[in-house]
């Protein structure tokens, strides 16, 4: 997995990506007790809504972004946007008001809503071997899942020798570092239309959604991506009043639960590139997610029952840890397969806000099932509608899902250059939806070879 690492290219934006992660979560673990100075009692509400307000940007900047991304210099989107989020965590501790706080989160979670998918479009052509791109989304996902367990350890550390506002410090650090790495590469130039999209403004943020919605494979991903946030939702949320109140345990045992969440996650992340290449992506995720229901279905059985114990907890938190990875991961091999090269920014960012807004549905109904129904409750709710959503993936993703399909072009004339060498105007060939291809074919021979 590590060889991937010899491209100096992508070398350097790797150890950008991590340095960033780190300045992040440096920033979370500050932002909680600045909100706590500034609000006192109410932190937890001040808190929720900057998550609500995070959210809110993921889910309508990244589109918008999109629809000027291929006339945009990639590496200088990157570091401007770098530069923003180092000069917004330089900016929070000098706050004193709530409404503060909020336009800062908006700020700096916009710029983080253009800068991922900006990133994550970038990756495929930096590396266009399949086995090295592979490689990297492992790699990437070990990234958070590292983070996720070592920046609390090290925002920890450094409590203890420094006041928290100097943590914003360090968040800063890392994302002039990270402009630093990107800036000391050369970046694939965005890929012109090979015909322009019609439209204005809207149309162009829209494509990306488009795109999602009339691809088959992309619409099983998106019910995979609810699959993942409906039961993911449940360990993030909730499993503070899990170990806390119903199982009554320590507060430093929340961190091992989550830590099991994170070590599955992991687990899964080191092994995908040998096991998807054996298994194909939907042999892989598809079980992943009805895995990972079922998961919390039995713990809202044992809920229910009043049987939950501390090792059926953790070895339910490292199951899913594990189906979660498996769905998410490979999701950017669906992505670079289903879009063209000059297309990639806006499928990036459609998956970035549609994801989001999965977490923005799930979120809320975990926390406010759990609070006023009960933990079985939301388990249960929650579980049903991963069901639901993974069933809704089974139907959408044919299980012959071939890259080349024959399909026909009555709406171009006989002359047009996307027909010159095709043999008229039925043909194939690796089929995407773009400004030429508004459809997907509604048959696809039985002769074709499946995709791996």
């Amino acid at each position: 997995m590590l060889s991937v690492l010899r491209n100096r290219t992508y070398r350097h934006l790797f150890t950008a990506q991590v340095v960033a992660l780190v300045g992040t979560g440096l920033a979370t673990v500050a932002l909680s007790l600045l909100a706590y100075d500034i609000a006192g009692g109410n932190a937890s509400a001040v808190l929720g809504t900057a998550l609500a307000v995070k959210m809110v940007a993921y889910v309508g900047i990244a589109p918008l972004i999109s629809a000027f991304a291929d006339r945009i210099p990639r590496r200088a989107l990157l570091v401007t946007m770098d530069l923003t989020r180092a000069g917004v965590a330089l900016a929070l501790p000098f706050v004193t008001q709530v409404w503060q706080v909020y336009v800062l989160i908006f700020l700096l979670q916009a710029a983080s809503a253009v800068f991922t998918p900006t990133f994550q479009a970038t990756i495929p052509e930096v590396l266009p071997d399949e086995d090295d791109y592979t490689h990297a989304l492992s790699l990437s996902r070990l990234a958070y899942d590292l983070e996720s367990l070592f920046s609390p350890v090290l925002a920890a550390a450094l409590l203890s020798l420094i006041s928290y506002n100097w943590l914003f410090t360090g968040t800063a650090v890392g994302f002039l570092a990270s402009g630093a790495l990107v800036v000391s590469v050369l970046l694939p130039k965005p890929q012109p239309q090979p015909v322009e999209r019609t439209g204005g403004v809207y149309a162009r943020a829209a494509f990306g959604a488009r795109l999602f919605l009339a691809t088959p494979r992309l619409r099983a991903l998106l019910a995979l991506d609810l699959v993942a946030a409906a039961v993911g939702a449940m360990v993030l949320v909730n499993t503070v009043v899990l170990v806390r109140d119903t199982l009554g345990r320590s507060a430093g045992d929340v961190s091992l639960a989550l830590a099991a969440y994170g070590a599955g996650s992991m687990v899964v992340a080191l092994l995908l590139p040998r096991v998807v290449g054996r298994l194909g992506d939907r042999t892989l995720m598809l079980p992943a997610a009805f895995v990972m229901t079922t998961t919390l279905g039995l713990l809202a059985a044992g809920l229910g029952a009043g049987g939950l114990s501390w090792p059926a907890l953790l070895a339910a938190w490292l199951v899913i840890g594990a189906a979660t990875s498996a769905i998410l991961t490979p999701g950017g091999r669906l992505l670079r397969r289903s879009a063209a090269a000059p297309d990639l920014p806006a499928a990036f960012a459609a998956q970035f806000s549609l994801t989001h807004a999965c977490w923005l549905i799930t979120y809320p109904l975990a926390g406010r099932l759990a609070s006023q129904a009960g933990l079985t409750v939301s388990a249960a709710v929650l579980t049903a509608l991963a069901l639901a959503a993974a069933v809704t993936a089974v139907r959408l993703w044919p299980r012959q899902d071939p890259a080349e399909l024959e399909h026909v072009h009555t709406e171009l004339a006989p002359d047009h250059p996307h027909l010159a060498g095709a043999g008229g105007r039925s043909h194939r060939h690796d089929f995407h939806i773009d400004a030429l291809h508004q459809r997907w074919p509604v048959r696809e021979p039985a002769r074709e070879k499946t995709a791996a």
